[in-house]
């Protein structure tokens, strides 16, 4: 059973509902639950430190605001941090550095040609995880 969850959430419904699936397995395995919403720059490399550093806060609230917002499990330690990087990169640098021994992420279908330009998250994180993933549609 998984001691640590971690769990990929970007505001769409499949991240909603791997949140919620995210929180009953940290109930009935007694885990811990980290909730990483991870934002990506476009911009330069001095727009995004501006950037980081007077929004960060913000999208942090507004992120555990929503979560607030939607059904929880009780009795689940629940941590929620905003991370700034690529998405598939920066849950597998979480995993690494903070011991989570089980991802769980959202799929969101895409055509070829936007997973082609974009890619896909929950590809790149199955591919290169060294831990149990769970992927919610």
């Amino acid at each position: 059973m998984p001691k640590h969850i971690l769990v990929g959430y970007d505001g769409s419904e499949t991240a909603r509902r791997a949140y919620l699936f995210a929180l009953e397995l940290g109930a009935c395995a007694g885990a811990k639950v980290s909730v990483v919403s991870v934002y990506q720059m476009e911009n330069g490399a001095d727009t995004a430190a501006l950037m980081m550093a007077d929004t960060t806060r913000e999208r942090l609230a507004a992120v555990r605001e929503e979560l607030a917002g939607l059904k929880a499990s009780p009795g689940v330690d629940l941590d929620v941090q905003l991370v700034h990087g690529s998405p598939g990169d920066a849950l597998l640098t979480y995993v690494a550095q903070n011991g989570a021994d089980h991802i769980v992420i959202g799929h969101t279908e895409r055509g070829a040609l936007a997973r082609w330009l974009v890619g896909s998250t929950s590809t790149d994180v199955l591919a290169k995880a060294r831990v149990p993933v769970t992927v919610v549609r």
